[in-house]
């Protein structure tokens, strides 16, 4: 059963939050998909994949930060640390223009469950520090690669005084959850994310988003999405085309919040910003 929540800011009908997934990997490597319908073989450089994971850091964010502040609306980026040190001027502006920025492991290969308590406990308190040096803001979220945690995510991210944890797929709405004597909000991640339509039409991501909002818009007051893309991939033109498309669709309606995370997180907690 859903957790009471209080009703969204000057009785707005819908909360859209905008994800911005900024990944990076090691020095030499790419992510294990991308555009090119063959793989090279196990232990060669793809300096194909290795540019086009850079495409996030060195074009795509930018082109995300330009559009959010035409909108006059603001994300979360959920970032790799070393994205964050890859990048230290976008690091910065991203602070800068107020986006929120949540840890999302050091790389994106490192991956939760592939670790011990101290490893990941480190881990996380690491990436907290890469945040806090690089823009100036302290880490209040985490979401973590292939949104999978442990058991002992939650209760970490609590005692590093977190507010909100983005690895939940039970829900459609945020609800709280207490770990260690401290609340943490629990925040449902995107179904739908730019890489669905990777080898499709980038109009599929336009429609689906457009779809689920007239849904919830007219069925369900009360209700949030989490709109979500990938910098090194949907900050391209042909999905970037498409999100302008879906931010300018959804403030053509009269009641739609656009919180960041942790504002959505302070707003379900009760805690004044």
């Amino acid at each position: 059963m859903e957790q009471a929540l209080p009703p969204w800011p000057n009785g707005a009908r819908i909360a859209v939050m905008l994800t911005v997934m900024y990944e990076s990997w090691p020095e030499g490597k790419g992510p294990p998909y991308g555009p090119m319908a063959s793989n090279l073989r196990e232990g060669t450089l793809d300096l194909q994949s290795v540019s086009w994971a850079n495409y996030g850091g060195r074009t795509g964010i930018w082109r995300l930060m330009r559009m959010f502040e035409k909108f006059g609306v603001k994300a979360t980026i959920c970032a790799n640390a070393k994205s964050l040190e890859r990048f230290p001027e976008a690091a910065k502006e991203l602070g800068r223009a107020g986006h929120e920025i949540a840890g999302h492991s050091y790389t994106q290969n490192m991956f939760l469950p592939y670790m011990n308590e101290e490893e990941e406990k480190a881990l996380i308190h690491r990436c907290a520090g890469i945040i806090e040096a690089t823009t100036g803001f302290k880490m209040v979220g985490w979401a973590s690669p292939r949104m999978t945690p442990t058991v002992h995510t939650a209760r970490f991210l609590a005692e590093a005084g977190c507010l909100w944890h983005g690895d939940y797929h039970d829900t459609d709405l945020p609800y709280i959850v207490t770990e260690g004597g401290k609340k943490l909000v629990a925040l449902p991640h995107s179904e739908f994310t730019d890489n669905r339509v990777m080898r499709g039409s980038p109009k599929d991501f336009y429609d689906v988003y457009k779809g689920m909002f007239d849904y919830l818009y007219e069925n369900e007051p009360g209700a949030q999405i989490n709109l979500t893309l990938h910098s090194h991939f949907g900050a391209r033109p042909p999905i970037a085309a498409m999100l302008n498309e879906i931010i300018k669709y959804y403030q053509g309606h009269e009641g739609v919040w656009f919180p960041r995370h942790d504002e959505m997180a302070r707003h379900v907690l009760g805690i004044k910003a």
